[in-house]
């Protein structure tokens, strides 16, 4: 193999975060791919797809033990639990059964790079400090992000290969299956509102509609994920990384009501979860009536994911100047992001 010439070991692939992650690796020419997950992959040229429960730690060192071509790292794995504290077992030992079973084989191993989020701020427990900054001091345990960085921290001491965790917000982009997906969230629960004759009405908490948020697009977090895994300066650091710009849903919702051509009703706390899951007849008259793609009703359904973000009645985002002083300074407009999303989903006989 080429010294020049290195290898993804994407861990997560088929979430929203590490399939735009292979997307980007696959235009560049120098890279190639081994992704993992619990259900594979279809392989194809540059990409080989491995299917393995990372928590099985015997099976992981077994899928792995071959791997001695990688260089980098790119974790993206999750497994929810339904408590904070229940959340740190799974996610820390996945990585720490990656971490065991390739760093003995793979002798090139160059970086290991740590996909984290706001949680590491304390986000998800309510009102934190804005903009959020990767200098803020640690918050009260269980937090699953914290005990995977300070691992990382820990191993790299005396080693050759480095570190970085990228911290975005919430991830917007096309992906399947996956219990974090506003995009997808959004886009049906709209389609829905739309077959019913229904104005799109904002589903969150009160405050939620003009408090000030922001997103990460998955294609610029993919970007920046490879800069940050190839720059020197970025070595053992942790990097937020947004797209830019601000926004209140009080400002989005009618953009995104005019783009799926509906009326936009006042605001009416409603847990998704709940007035959702008696939508599965609806979705498959849908399905037949306008012709789309044959996709069950749980594969497009990520519900109490946006009654999560709905319900942040408080300022939501983070400080991105660090990755900017360090070189990375591309930006994506939120509200296009959305729209390009939504059209990929069309594109794709996912909505109407």
């Amino acid at each position: 193999m080429s010294e020049t010439r290195k290898t993804a070991l994407v861990v997560g692939a088929n979430g929203v975060i590490g399939g735009n992650l292979i997307d980007h690796l696959l235009t560049l020419d120098d890279w190639d791919i081994v992704g993992l997950s619990r259900r594979g992959g279809v392989s194809r040229e540059r990409v080989r797809y491995i299917a393995v429960d990372l928590l099985d730690r015997e099976a992981t060192r077994q899928a792995l033990a071959e791997l001695s071509e990688v260089t980098h790292i790119f974790y993206a794995a999750y497994q929810d639990r339904p408590s904070w504290a229940a959340l740190v077992p799974p996610n820390l030992a996945m990585l720490v059964n990656v971490v065991d079973a390739i760093e003995p084989v793979a002798q090139r191993l160059q970086h290991i790079s740590l996909m984290q989020g706001y949680k590491v701020y304390g986000a998800h427990l309510g009102p934190f400090k804005t903009p959020a900054r990767e200098s803020d001091a640690n918050h009260m345990p269980p937090e699953f992000n914290i005990d995977q960085q300070a691992f990382l921290e820990r191993r790299q001491i005396g080693q050759s290969w480095t570190w970085s965790a990228l911290r975005p917000s919430v991830v917007i982009g096309f992906g399947l299956g996956n219990p974090m997906n506003l995009a997808m969230v959004i886009a049906i629960y709209a389609s829905m509102s739309r077959e019913l004759g229904l104005p799109l009405r904002f589903p969150g908490k009160p405050g939620a509609y003009d408090s000030l948020l922001e997103m990460t697009d998955a294609g610029l977090l993919a970007r920046a994920t490879i800069w940050a895994a190839t720059t020197p300066a970025c070595a053992n650091q942790a990097l937020n990384i947004t797209n830019g710009d601000l926004f209140r849903w009080s400002e989005m919702w009618p953009r995104i009501a005019a783009y799926f051509e509906m009326d936009v009703a006042p605001p009416l706390p409603m847990q998704l979860s709940a007035i959702m899951a008696d939508k599965e007849p609806l979705w498959a008259q849908m399905v037949d009536r306008h012709n789309l793609a044959d996709i069950s009703y749980s594969q497009v359904s990520s519900w109490p994911f946006g009654d999560a973000v709905f319900s942040w009645n408080y300022d939501f985002f983070a400080d991105g100047s660090k990755a900017r002083r360090l070189g990375f300074h591309e930006h994506i407009d939120t509200a296009a992001m959305f729209f390009s999303v939504f059209d990929d989903l069309r594109a794709r006989k996912i909505i109407s």
